[in-house]
């Protein structure tokens, strides 16, 4: 494979502490060395002055669609969304027809995410057999065809016992557990966020407790099992505040934020748009405080979009008939930068990192940093561009989208696999 060297900027790897101009040479996929005026004779060149180089970003949390649901998104489809949002590794969640919840869909998504997708796509298996709550997947069978993590997204475990029991089976493998922290019976028949809006929307309510306490009983049957328990998607201040007391006792629970429930909360919902219409909610003011507050602290240790697509005719009905779940693979880089980097919250090296090292820890992936060796996925990205928006331009199939129109400042500039340019800004 020929050789690669990006030229001239400002390298980040929050891995080795690396934070300064350098260029990155890659040969036959594999990072080969960083450092200044590296020798670029025989090799192809990629001007990156004036950007950030950084690790190949991580999303741990997309939805594919694939198989089942190829109308609203494909494994091809999503990944070059994924590559024009800045990520070269994506984790499909196992919400397919069928379920991701045996080897053999495993081994499908892998097949086609060789033969089709732009970047590196890691599967996520289900706990329960499809994913209903009452009998364990082929968990062994799935770690050994490739999936890194197992969950039930979307659908919570509510059988405290089988949860206990899939918490056991996945520590003996050594996968982590990844839960949609949701007690179904608080949430029955909700759209939006308990709370004023709501009221005033006359919308049906989705209390912040009913996360809460699926997080609570979720971190004491990992402490019980010594399970590695990830929250998926956390939003509520109770669920961070919980986190972080869990860490404190050194127990082995992570969480991922989503830049929707960082950038907007329930007030700032276009009254009764769909595309505000997600899981969990959008919530109050105090929980988005609270969570940046976690970015900040350390507590959160990822940044994931959900991704989820859905095509218009499913999308563009009632608030109430309509599917939750929005877009996010090519805005997430921008809403991080506008709401954590350029607001003084965080460095541009903790921005970095819980794209990268935060979710290749978490899952075990040998990707997420620059060090010789290491695999060749570089993301590229400039803190000034200015540019807007405009879902209709997706590389998705679908557009369910709140931030079409919005005017970010700093985005993507290209996507590196295994040394192979597979995005680039026009």
């Amino acid at each position: 494979m020929a050789r690669l060297i990006v030229r001239g900027g400002r390298v980040i790897d929050p891995a080795s502490g690396w934070d300064g101009d350098a260029d990155v040479a890659i040969e036959d996929g594999k990072i080969a060395a960083v450092g200044k005026d590296l020798d670029a004779s025989g090799a192809g060149q990629f001007d990156a002055r004036g950007c950030i180089v950084a690790p190949g970003f991580i999303d741990m949390h997309v939805h594919l669609r694939e198989p089942g649901f190829e109308h609203a998104e494909t494994i091809e489809t999503g990944s070059r969304a994924a590559a024009a949002g800045g990520f070269t590794s994506i984790c499909p969640m196992p919400n397919t027809a069928p379920v991701n919840d045996n080897a053999t869909v495993t081994r499908y998504i892998t097949g086609q995410a060789r033969r089709l997708a732009k970047v590196n796509v890691f599967p996520i298996g289900a706990i329960t057999k499809g994913s209903m709550g009452e009998e364990l997947a082929s968990i062994g069978s799935m770690r050994e065809a490739g999936a890194v993590a197992i969950s039930d997204d979307g659908k919570p475990v509510m059988n405290a016992r089988l949860m206990r029991r899939a918490m056991e089976t996945a520590a003996a493998v050594g996968l982590p557990v990844i839960e949609h922290c949701e007690d179904l019976n608080l949430s029955a028949g909700g759209d939006m966020n308990e709370g004023v809006q709501s009221v005033r929307l006359g919308l049906r309510g989705i209390p912040a407790a009913s996360e809460d306490v699926m997080v609570a009983r979720d971190i004491l049957l990992a402490e019980l099992t010594g399970a590695r328990f990830h929250v998926a998607h956390i939003s509520s201040w109770r669920s961070v505040e919980m986190v972080k007391f869990a860490k404190s006792l050194g127990l082995s629970v992570t969480c991922e934020a989503t830049p929707h429930h960082f950038a907007l909360c329930d007030a700032d919902m276009l009254p009764y748009d769909s595309n505000f219409k997600m899981k969990p909610p959008l919530r109050g003011r105090r929980d988005i405080e609270t969570l940046v507050d976690g970015i900040v602290s350390g507590t959160v240790d990822s940044i994931a979009t959900d991704h989820a697509p859905h095509p218009g005719s499913e999308k563009m009905q009632e608030f109430e008939q309509c599917p939750f779940g929005i877009l996010g693979l090519e805005t997430a880089l921008g809403l991080a930068l506008e709401k954590l980097v350029h607001s003084g919250r965080i460095s541009l090296a903790r921005m970095v990192a819980l794209f990268t090292t935060g979710p290749a820890r978490i899952l075990n992936l040998d990707r997420g940093a620059l060090r010789p060796g290491s695999p060749g996925d570089v993301t590229i990205f400039d803190t000034d561009r200015r540019w807007t928006y405009d879902v209709n331009r997706s590389l998705s199939k679908s557009r369910n989208t709140p931030f079409h129109g919005h005017e970010f400042t700093g985005g993507p500039v290209a996507a590196i696999v295994d040394g192979a340019v597979v995005w680039r800004l026009n």
